[in-house]
């Protein structure tokens, strides 16, 4: 019997609050369950037509991202196989999301595809701040997100084995990037504004002062071959 390859994929932006959904909850199911050795996670953050081949080994893919379906903010909800495309590029809230349309196509172009997608997705609450972390009402759906994806995988006849203590000795990302030191160790708005500085545009120590440009006389020459003419 041959072996099913599992590929789990978060992506998201997460510097961009809500965008970050699909990376977090990729994060929190490495660090709380133990899977086979044909199940692969994976923080995809917004890596694009690079995950084509990670995409083209896999014969189940699970990805987990925030997608604007219009619905409640907080919202879960599930798309399955070839709806997938469809939904990753309905509203487009960032370019990941092209990238990740792009990306599935590639892999059907090449040949080799996922027999089954499933798509968990939750409406964002917030998009528009740069260094922030998921609003309340998105990391609430984390938890059940996992669930979901867990029991997609029980289906298939895949386990995964509930840690009896978080492990983040093998992180998918940087430990600075981990939510605990990137919420905590945000700097406040006093320190680092992310929606324009108007004490930097309102500062006198930066101002506007455009330089002329100096006007140089052209100094055409043109060499004209004569030959044969004379």
């Amino acid at each position: 019997m041959m072996q099913t390859d599992v590929l789990i994929l978060g992506i998201g932006n997460l510097l961009w609050a809500d965008e970050g959904f699909g990376v977090r909850a990729v994060e929190a199911l490495n660090q709380g369950y133990r899977f086979p050795a044909n199940v692969r996670l994976m923080d995809g953050g917004t890596q694009g037509i690079y995950l084509v081949p990670y995409v083209q080994q896999a014969d189940v893919l699970i990805v987990f991202d925030a997608i604007d379906y219009g619905l409640a903010p907080g919202t879960l909800k599930i798309v399955r196989d070839a709806e997938v495309p469809k939904f990753m590029g309905a509203k487009k809230m960032s370019l990941h999301q092209t990238g990740f349309q792009e990306v599935l196509a590639m892999a059907e172009l090449l040949g080799d595809y996922p027999q089954k997608l499933l798509l968990i997705g939750v409406q964002p609450v917030e998009l528009e701040d740069y260094g922030g972390s998921l609003r309340a009402q998105v990391k609430a759906g984390i938890e059940p997100a996992l669930e979901i994806a867990l029991a997609f995988l029980d289906d298939l006849g895949i386990a995964a084995e509930r840690r009896q203590v978080p492990d983040d000795t093998r992180a998918l990302a940087p430990p600075s990037l981990a939510i605990t030191p990137y919420e905590t160790q945000r700097p406040a708005d006093s320190e680092a504004c992310r929606s324009g500085d108007a004490r930097v545009l309102r500062s006198p120590a930066f101002y506007f002062d455009p330089k002329p440009v100096a006007q140089e006389a052209l100094n055409l020459s043109v060499d004209i071959d004569r030959r044969g003419r004379d």
